[in-house]
């Protein structure tokens, strides 16, 4: 059995793509997985599966949710060990920075980061960004919301062919905990 955590994109956030965190606790349990628990509001879940590959759960997961609630929601899957790499190589000072300054973008695929190398980051100091194995790494020091390069990352043309989905590193790092096995 391998642990997981499903990351849903924009739920529960103000729209109308409402997701009660124990109705997907039930829809993965009824997917036959284990140890299902949530994260706060804004869609994770770790949950234990002896099947499938991140690609096939995710999958699985958008269709179960799409028949549930009749709306689509992409979803990310990753295990702990990647997960773990997330965290263990952020090339930013994580442990200096609070949890509402440094983000981690998680990606469905690798990302051209041709797209990216295109950005003139020095127009968005002291924001900062660096590219991981599927993952961006974002320094907002004033926080998501009133960042900049954020807003500029998002545009449709640099993540065309991806999904993407971003998390604080209070979340990152809880994440890691969530799935990591129990003698770790």
């Amino acid at each position: 059995m391998t642990t997981y955590a499903a990351l849903l994109r924009g739920i529960n956030v103000g729209g109308s793509k409402k997701v009660p965190m124990a109705d997907l606790r039930a829809l993965l349990e009824s997917l036959g997985h284990g140890g299902v628990r949530t994260y706060l509001q804004s869609g994770q879940a770790v949950f234990t599966a002896g099947h499938g590959d991140e690609e096939s759960l995710a999958a699985e997961l958008t269709r179960a949710i799409e028949g549930r609630f009749g709306f689509a929601v992409d979803v990310i899957v990753r295990d702990h060990a990647y997960l773990k790499a997330v965290a263990d190589g952020c090339p930013f000072p994580a442990a200096e920075l609070e949890g509402r300054q440094l983000h981690a973008t998680y990606f469905s695929a690798p990302v051209d980061t041709g797209r990216l190398a295109e950005i003139d980051q020095a127009a968005f100091l002291p924001e900062e960004f660096r590219c991981g194995d599927r993952v961006l790494y974002l320094y907002a020091p004033n926080g998501l919301g009133r960042s900049k390069l954020a807003e500029y990352l998002a545009k449709p043309r640099l993540n065309t062919g991806v999904t993407a989905t971003t998390r604080n590193w209070n979340t990152v790092v809880k994440l890691v905990e969530l799935t990591a096995p129990a003698a770790e």
